[in-house]
């Protein structure tokens, strides 16, 4: 709704949605503020302090997957440097991962491949364009960290990996799924995706023959009964 009332015009999507709804992930603590403004004496102290994981933004971005636009919405861990003044700027956001160490078997490199796949996944769709994922002992102490450039991620499992996903997969059988899923919802009313545990097929059926699910907020919707008004003023 801001951008709208900043640019004047509607934010067309197919799709509205969390990226939680597609995926869990950890999230731990960054700075309060940034490098610069933070004192040295925090910095230095800080591993004697409690994580928390309820610091973090929400970065809602407008992108394409196949032929339909989405507006996604998630939480970020924080940002590399700081925010950019201008708003159409892109954001170094960053995210933080932690897992236990992988073993050098093959099994144990196959465990932390497929994390890598729920890593990029998240960070592609929000363009977070680095990851930071720290590696514990079964104590729970860090022992290692590892720098991911989240573009390089897929190319990195093909090349070095054991090539158990491919990025150009993930991206299709999503841009297919969201044309499915578009094709599928044709009319009002709140619609349900289900996918049980263990099983193949995606169900995706009507619940309530009208309505919102109470997703939508009475502020936006009175926000585009006004701008409708407008319009309908704007033809007469």
């Amino acid at each position: 709704m801001e951008l709208e009332m900043r640019t004047g015009e509607k934010c067309e999507a197919d799709i509205i949605t969390w990226r939680g709804m597609m995926t869990k992930f950890e999230a731990l603590s960054l700075l309060p503020t940034p490098w610069g403004q933070t004192s040295r004496d925090y910095i230095e102290n800080r591993d004697q302090q409690i994580v928390s994981n309820y610091a973090q933004y929400c970065s809602v971005v407008r992108t394409g997957i196949g032929g339909k636009m989405l507006i996604l919405g998630g939480e970020v861990d924080g940002i590399w440097d700081a925010k950019p003044a201008d708003p159409n700027q892109g954001i170094n956001w960053v995210e933080l991962k932690t897992t236990a160490k992988p073993n050098k078997s093959p099994g144990g490199m196959l465990t932390y491949e497929r994390k890598l796949l729920k890593y990029w996944i998240q960070s592609f769709l929000l363009g977070v364009p680095k990851i930071i994922v720290g590696f514990r002992d079964r104590g729970g102490i860090l022992v290692g960290q590892e720098e991911l450039e989240t573009k390089k991620i897929p190319g990195t499992v093909a090349r070095v990996g054991q090539a158990s996903w491919d990025g150009n997969v993930c991206i299709n059988f999503a841009a297919a799924f969201l044309e499915h899923l578009r094709n599928t919802i044709t009319g009002e009313g709140v619609w349900r995706i289900r996918h049980r545990h263990r099983s193949g097929p995606v169900e995706i059926f009507k619940i309530e023959e009208s309505g919102h699910g109470g997703i939508l907020s009475q502020q936006f919707k009175d926000w585009r009964q006004r701008t409708l008004a407008t319009e309908v003023a704007g033809l007469l």
